[in-house]
């Protein structure tokens, strides 16, 4: 091993008199039998034990960091649930391949709400939201969009700072969509690269959605952007959830969310994207 040929050099080299190798073979001892005892600690106290510290800070025992900037299909989990595909309504009955955008529930009082893209929300045509889309299923349900909420600033000039929006989901049987599946916080005011996010989304050309954790940093000081490859058309309103389960950013803002599948933006949520939060929260 390493650690033993080094000390075994200490104690071998040159000795000038009896004294000096006495003491010199003493230190040698010393020094093995503290590596010795280092190493027999850190066998008992190793990863599996403490922990690792991963992209959200320290993970639990055993548990591998999440490889970041690697894309792949999002597991089935009570999490990813929440997330889904926007299509139109005229496609309720025809989900497969008609998908266009992504949007997430996020928590409201009236429990009806999600989040997406303003330019997902633009125009009059008729949508729904379905949570936790896969080949053409909607294991949680078809849910009819029912309001939307755009920042002025985008419906008057479609300004990129302002890309992101809010839909009121209709309920079902008394229910509403987080009552289903749940929601994450919307949260505002967090700083850009604070902490690893998880980006998920559907791209119009696959009929499941991808995932990719990374950390994002700032464009500007009213975009964030971050490295994620394969995330094309059809993921504009993916969010982007951090450790605590808190969306910090949806995929838009610049460019409509980038001009590359490997580089996706957000707008910074800020004040403006409480107000329009409390708006939308406060719908009847």
């Amino acid at each position: 091993m390493k650690r033993t040929s080094g000390i075994e050099s200490l104690a071998d080299r040159a000795r000038p008199g009896r004294r000096r190798a006495g003491a010199r073979a003493l230190f040698a001892t010393l020094v093995l039998l503290a590596v010795t005892s280092v190493s027999v600690a850190a066998a008992h106290d190793g990863p599996g034990a403490l922990g690792m510290i991963g992209p959200h800070g320290m993970t639990g025992p055993f548990e591998e960091p999440e490889p970041l900037g690697v894309t792949a299909v999002t597991s089935k989990t009570p999490q990813s649930a929440r997330v889904g595909a926007l299509f139109g309504a005229d496609k309720a009955d025809d989900l497969a391949g008609n998908h266009f955008c992504t949007a997430s529930v996020v928590h409201s009082p009236h429990r009806d709400l999600v989040v997406t893209a303003a330019h997902c929300l633009s125009g009059d045509s008729d949508l729904v939201f379905v949570p936790g889309y896969r080949d053409g299923r909607a294991p949680y349900g078809v849910w009819t969009v029912k309001q939307r909420f755009l920042p002025d600033d985008w419906t008057a000039h479609q300004d990129e700072d302002s890309d992101m929006a809010f839909a009121v989901i209709a309920p079902q049987g008394g229910k509403g969509v987080e009552d289903a599946v749940g929601a994450n916080r919307f949260l505002t005011g967090a700083a850009t690269g604070a902490t690893a996010v998880t980006l998920t989304g559907y791209p119009d050309s696959r009929e499941v959605p991808i995932s990719c954790t990374n950390r994002p940093r700032a464009h500007s000081g009213t975009q964030q952007r971050i490295d994620c490859p394969e995330f094309t058309g059809g993921t504009s309103g993916s969010p982007w959830i951090n450790g605590d389960q808190e969306v910090v950013g949806v995929l838009g803002g610049h460019e409509a969310g980038g001009s590359t599948a490997d580089t996706s933006y957000s707008v910074v949520l800020g004040a403006a994207a409480d107000r329009l939060y409390k708006d939308a929260t406060a719908a009847l």
